[in-house]
């Protein structure tokens, strides 16, 4: 048999063991075995228990904080190179350190850049992500990238709650791209959100730029974190009129005081994938899974099949 037709095979980092057994069912697979030593001082060591060798694998793991779970996936990657993986592709459905993507202040580190050099010398030789953060990171690898939306999971579920006079918000002036593309697919019409920050994760000011009286809102982006733009951003757009807001956000980092946020918030329901697994319940959370769309492309890679019938924006 040539190495090309040999099965695949996908392993999980422990920060993404349930989504990855979701995607690894999608695809028709079992999860391939992965034991980790621990050191008392903090240290561990990942060992794969299935042979990989001339297979293309696949590391399913996000990258959220802390960094144990980047050296997680990167430790994973160097033990399947040099266990002689044909080709192996790092899954990453949400890539941390995406907001250090350019200088932005003297003497500080493009960490996005960082982390990409650290996934190809590891061993990386595709990478798979979803929403990053800013679209150029792309630019960052030397190794193809297969950059997903979740608009492709998102919006059957937007559309499928039959709202009339939609109108799709950009929380900040850099998301007017996704809330364009979100527009265009749902005929709706576009307001976006004017903010000024003191400094990170605090808003100084926030203006509304559009008239949402009158409309059912949805807010879009591509991740949570405090929560602090989008309640804010939902509270203005009831005191301008509108009839309710939502919020469609891909990662839910949800770190801080975010959940007592958005549950005290204007927000009627946030909307997220399972890139990122919720630290608690919430009853204006709804998840909607990534597993699918991640399965499917998987086979269409293994296949050297395109994927470009999967991007809706």
């Amino acid at each position: 048999m040539e190495n090309c037709q040999l099965e695949p095979k996908i392993f999980a980092c422990r920060q993404s063991k349930e989504l990855a057994l979701e995607i690894a069912k999608h695809y028709g697979l079992t999860l391939g075995n992965v034991v980790i030593s621990n050191f008392s001082d903090g240290e561990f060591q990942p060992a794969l228990v299935d042979s990989v060798r001339g297979r293309r694998i696949f590391i399913v793991g996000s990258t959220f904080p802390n960094s144990d779970n980047l050296m997680e996936m990167l430790l994973i990657l160097d033990a399947a190179k040099r266990a002689s993986a044909r080709h192996i592709t790092a899954v990453i459905p949400y890539f941390g350190w995406a907001r250090q993507d350019r200088k932005d202040q003297p003497r500080v580190a493009i960490g996005a850049k960082l982390v990409a050099n650290l996934l190809q010398a590891a061993g990386a030789t595709r990478i798979m992500t979803m929403d990053l953060h800013a679209d150029q990171i792309q630019g960052f690898f030397e190794k193809p990238v297969d950059h997903l939306y979740a608009s492709t999971i998102f919006l059957p579920y937007v559309r499928s709650l039959n709202l009339e006079n939609i109108t799709i918000a950009s929380p900040d002036m850099g998301g007017s791209k996704r809330a364009y593309a979100y527009s265009k697919y749902l005929e709706s019409e576009v307001v976006i959100c004017y903010k000024q920050r003191l400094k990170a994760n605090v808003i100084d000011t926030m203006e509304l730029i559009g008239d949402v009286a009158g409309r059912n809102v949805i807010l879009v982006d591509d991740m949570i974190d405090t929560g602090g733009t989008l309640t804010k951003a939902a509270d203005l757009m009831m005191e301008k009129g509108a009839l309710s807001v939502r919020a469609v956000c891909t990662h839910p980092i949800l770190s801080g005081q975010a959940y007592d946020r958005i549950e005290k918030s204007q927000l009627l329901e946030l909307i997220v994938s399972d890139t990122i697994p919720l630290k608690r319940a919430c009853s204006k959370i709804k998840v909607v899974s990534c597993a699918p769309l991640f399965a499917d492309v998987m086979h269409k890679v293994q296949d050297n099949r395109s994927i470009s019938g999967q991007f809706l924006m």
